[in-house]
């Protein structure tokens, strides 16, 4: 039984501190890395002082690990945040601020958004290992996850820390695996919902893609929502896209609402880039046939039908979600999807698009 890294969080996230209190309702965790059995993560104490009462939560968490099967070493570490003043507040959400030109953060050369008529598709994979075979490419990205109601990249990037704010309004994004990235997601719990209305939703698009210090960027993927809603028509209008691309399956169903998304990028004239065929094939691991599960071509005759670049098919794939559960995008890796994703990577390189 291979170690998943997200067992130990679980592990992890349970152990208690106080008194209605763990290591992960506290976000204690840090720099968590598991190689094969051996295990190593940081506990950070919001204080010096809190850390000299902690050795016992230390030892619980090392034999909580410990016990998990196919662990064989545990090194953990105890510290804690120097001394400093409150955090500034940072609030997310709220109606958008009046701004004069296009919403396009300093530094960043090109913005290109990945869409998807209907969720489900792989929309979310395929930005995220996108992502990182561009930045494994040499390129400098960043990802913004822009499905706010449904954020999935910080658990593909294995993202447990929160993005901080000096001064209460400028947000210091994450880092993880060479990509800069920025979600909803990573500033509350997994299982928390954001129960916003479009005004709000507007108010943390705007935050995440001005407020957050991206740094100088050769590309800004965001991960749309699914649809054709609030967040496509704001960044359609009010920020300045260099490019879309549509991810679809190759089910009818699916490719009749990536069609909807298409017009709906036509509409907001920006420009679709390509489209990308997901779950395109499954290959059996045990007689090697191929099953065409959702279908076969559409995506494909669609790209031809309007003389767009079909960019990838990419095939179902066991290990690409396994990775993204653990927080390890496949294409860090070297097997087949990876190469694929590195393909996809090259082609928007010598084409110039990033």
């Amino acid at each position: 039984m291979t170690l998943e890294k997200a067992d130990v969080e679980s592990i992890l996230a349970r152990v208690k501190v106080s008194e209605g209190e763990t290591l992960g309702s506290a976000d204690m965790i840090r720099a968590l890395v598991v190689e094969g059995g051996a295990v190593r993560f940081v506990i950070e104490a919001p204080t010096p002082e809190r850390a000299k009462q902690m050795e016992a939560v230390r030892a619980d968490a090392e034999a909580a690990v410990r016990a998990i099967p196919g662990v064989t070493s545990v090194s953990v570490a105890l510290t804690a945040h120097g001394p400093s003043k409150p955090a500034p507040s940072l609030k997310m959400g709220g109606h958008m601020q009046p701004q004069a030109g296009p919403m396009k953060p300093e530094g960043v050369k090109a913005i290109i958004a990945i869409g998807s008529g209907k969720g489900g598709v792989g929309k979310s994979t395929v930005s995220s290992n996108l992502a990182v075979a561009l930045a494994r490419a040499g390129k400098k990205v960043g990802l913004l996850d822009a499905d706010i109601h449904g954020p999935s990249q910080p658990r593909m990037f294995g993202i447990t820390k929160r993005p901080a704010s000096p001064d209460g309004k400028t947000i210091e994004p994450l880092h993880a695996h060479g990509v800069t990235l920025m979600s909803v997601g990573a500033m509350l719990p997994e299982e928390k919902a954001v129960i916003w209305r479009g005004p709000m939703l507007m108010g943390a698009l705007q935050q995440m893609l001005m407020q957050v210090a991206w740094g100088p960027l050769d590309v800004l993927l965001i991960d749309l929502p699914p649809g054709t809603g609030d967040v496509q028509l704001t960044l359609g209008q009010k920020s300045q896209l260099a490019g879309a691309i549509v991810v679809s399956t190759p089910q009818d169903v699916a490719l009749l609402d990536a069609k909807k998304a298409l017009d709906a990028f036509a509409t907001l004239k920006v420009p679709v880039l390509g489209l990308i065929e997901n779950m395109a094939v499954f290959t059996c691991p045990h007689c090697g046939k191929d099953s065409h599960i959702f279908g076969h071509g559409g995506v494909a005759a669609e790209a031809e039908r309007l003389s767009l670049p079909l960019l990838a098919q990419l095939p179902i794939d066991l290990d690409t979600r396994v990775s993204g559960d653990a927080g390890t995008p496949v294409a860090l890796g070297d097997g087949l999807m990876a190469e694929a994703y590195a393909k996809l990577a090259d082609r928007f390189i010598r084409g110039g698009l990033v």
